[in-house]
């Protein structure tokens, strides 16, 4: 029971103090050096020192690194050589009144499947300063480009995503097939995906924080949420008064990195240098920006994402942590193995839900669950895919909705939102579809053992 309890007191000390000290970087510190001090005790320096190397060296944080530091820099390009500017004025034209910026971003999401990182920030950046001559608080961009991003990496089977995911499932001989027939079964981000467009229409009711947001702006308010954002993690400044450019200094950047990432496997560096590269080429061949002006702003973007990427580090210190505590034995592993096959696809999407939420590791959790569910899975006789589509929707569920997830963050520093003030707005929403996708995982198991 001890072990239990020590398992669950870190995470629980930084849900706790989040909430309310309305803050991240200190309550993501302080809780991992709780977990570092359970897990190490009187070794507690060595140890911390031990788990930042172990954090440096972890793949996934460097991808991290190399994707923050990027894009910093592109934005603040984007910024200083009008082209934001530009494309807002451009298509402020055909996305006017309190829809068609919305629509817009929606559609963006789909532009922008290759990773969840390249929609929240092309699609935040770029639509923000619209959605506020339009009346529309930020909340709601905020909410429905965070929503759908992770979503759309899972549905569309050409991202990071599923590439990540499919090389796992090859181990069960999977293959790239058998996710696509496990997509029509991914409830959550499904519903969710079509939610945010119903929203967006003005077909669904707006409830909770983003009822009250419509509020504030229809009595005059700002659309931004007027929070204390001394929380905020990435200073993206965008109060400039920068000349307005061409919006093709903006497309074709993004449209080079889509190319970029599809060449080279679907993957976003590769993209995203490309990117840089072609700004470069159109910024300084248009004298838009000198060549110093260019690396003076790129740098100074790049600058801008440190403090973010000091808490992502804890993050994964703390995502390690909690591994060695058996934090994810008790959450998977004990329950997995103690459930009728029938309830495998709905078990599955609540612990996938819940474990995403409470570590952010989105991809950690894959590879820690499917070795438990699969073997479950084909022991019981139930279809692969029916515990291939739970966890994929459990996953985007608990990732659009944790407040420390690294993609929350980045929502958070391109709305000027705060990362919980997003999870107040998304999770009546949240509640909603997952409700419903839980019906119908329960329904699917039923059906795939009769």
């Amino acid at each position: 029971m001890l072990h239990v309890i020590l398992a669950f007191l870190p995470l629980t000390v930084l849900i706790v103090s989040a909430l309310i000290t309305r803050k991240m970087a200190e309550p993501m510190i302080g809780s991992t050096l709780l977990a570092l001090l359970i897990l190490h005790k009187q070794n507690i320096l060595s140890g911390t020192i031990e788990s930042i190397y172990g954090a440096l060296t972890n793949s996934s944080y460097q991808f991290v690194i190399l994707i923050l530091l990027g894009f910093g820099g592109m934005i603040k390009a984007f910024q200083e050589s009008g082209s934001l500017v530009g494309f807002g004025n451009w298509i402020s034209r055909y996305a006017s009144g309190p829809r068609k910026p919305l629509i817009l971003g929606w559609l963006m999401g789909f532009v922008m499947f290759a990773d969840d990182y390249l929609c929240t920030m092309t699609t935040t950046i770029s639509l923000r300063e619209t959605t506020d001559r339009n009346g529309i608080p930020r909340e709601h961009l905020a909410y429905q480009t965070n929503s759908e991003a992770s979503c759309i990496c899972v549905l569309i089977p050409f991202s990071s995503w599923t590439a990540f995911t499919i090389g796992l499932l090859s181990e069960y001989d999977l293959n790239f097939g058998d996710y696509v027939r496990a997509i029509p079964f991914m409830f959550y981000p499904i519903l969710m995906v079509a939610l945010c467009l119903l929203v967006a229409l003005g077909l669904f009711p707006r409830i909770g924080v983003l009822k009250e947001a419509y509020k504030r702006v229809e009595q005059g308010g700002s659309t931004e949420s007027g929070e204390e954002l001394g929380q905020s993690l990435v200073s993206l400044d965008s109060s400039g008064d920068y000349e307005p450019s061409s919006p093709v200094n903006l497309i074709l950047p993004l449209v080079v990195m889509i190319i970029g990432v599809m060449i080279f496997d679907k993957d976003l560096i590769h993209g995203m240098y490309l990117a840089i590269f072609c700004q470069f080429i159109l910024y300084v061949g248009q004298r838009r920006l000198t060549v110093a002006e260019f690396f003076e702003d790129f740098f100074e973007g790049a600058r801008s994402m440190i403090a973010l990427l000091i808490v992502v580090c804890f993050g994964f210190m703390l995502t390690a942590a909690n591994e060695q505590l058996g934090l994810f034995d008790i959450l998977i592993g004990s329950v997995g193995k103690a459930m009728p096959v029938w309830m495998l696809p709905a078990v599955v999407f609540v612990l996938a839900g819940f474990t995403t939420f409470a570590t952010s590791g989105c991809w950690l959790m894959q590879i820690i669950s499917i070795p438990i569910f699969m073997p479950l899975a084909m022991a019981g006789g139930l279809p692969l895919i029916y515990v291939v589509a739970p966890l994929m929707s459990g996953v985007t569920l608990g990732y659009g909705t944790c407040f420390y997830a690294d993609s929350m963050f980045m929502t958070a520093a391109g709305t000027g939102v705060s990362n919980l003030r997003i999870v107040h707005t998304t999770m009546p929403y949240a509640l909603l579809v997952s409700a419903v996708a839980l019906a119908g995982y329960l329904l699917l198991g039923v059906l795939g053992t009769a």
